[in-house]
């Protein structure tokens, strides 16, 4: 079995895991309970070091303009399901940084290599304003091997890769991301909400 074939099962057998997990929480939604065991799932596949590696995942180069390449793992070649959960391994050079956003969806951070700072938030104005948010900082937490972070879907972070090594992480989500409408982003500065879909997000991505 090739590298790939082999990177291909690990990968369907994860996927197909974490789906009993959610499918166990019927029309409740997902838990922080289930997203702790989902995360225990996804951190087995992230210590499999030789199927996910710089060389077949590379970022991009640091004249291109870019900070990260997004490679969707579900399956090779195949359309997103709008319905089911999205699987990615993010290569992500230093310098990357977000708004704080959510998800609109659940969501498991899990690296494989490298360091990614997440800062956490908390709003604390009513919601009564579609455009303008009160947000403070809770705390942060450092994303790496063995320390990883899971998110319900109105949950705020922002991510900051910094240092000299790049990242390879795996985000998993309850939808593909492309189909997450209500996502937001807030100015820090401004408390300004933006789409965070619509301003931010990129949608150009890369089959496994």
């Amino acid at each position: 079995m090739s590298i790939a074939q082999e990177r291909a099962t690990a990968v369907a057998s994860t996927l197909a895991r974490i789906r009993q997990i959610e499918q166990q929480q019927g029309q409740q939604g997902i838990s922080r309970a289930a997203l702790q065991a989902i995360t225990e799932v996804l951190q087995e596949l992230a210590e499999r070091r030789d199927l996910f590696s710089f060389a077949d995942f590379p970022p991009p180069q640091a004249d291109s303009g870019a900070t990260s390449t997004r490679y969707y793992l579900n399956h090779e070649g195949a359309d997103t399901d709008k319905d089911d959960i999205a699987l990615y391994l993010n290569s992500i050079i230093p310098g990357k940084t977000t708004f704080p956003h959510n998800h609109d969806t659940w969501a498991v951070i899990v690296a494989v290599s490298g360091q990614e700072l997440n800062r956490l938030y908390e709003r604390e104005d009513d919601r009564s304003d579609p455009e303008q948010a009160r947000i403070r900082l809770a705390r942060e937490l450092v994303v790496q091997p063995g320390t990883p972070i899971s998110f319900l879907p109105d949950d705020l972070h922002s991510i900051h890769v910094q240092g000299d090594e790049p990242t390879l992480h795996f985000h998993l989500y309850g939808r593909p991301l492309d189909t997450l409408t209500g996502r937001i982003g807030i100015d820090p500065q401004t408390g300004r909400i933006l789409n965070y879909n619509q301003n931010f997000f990129n949608r150009a991505e890369k089959a496994a």
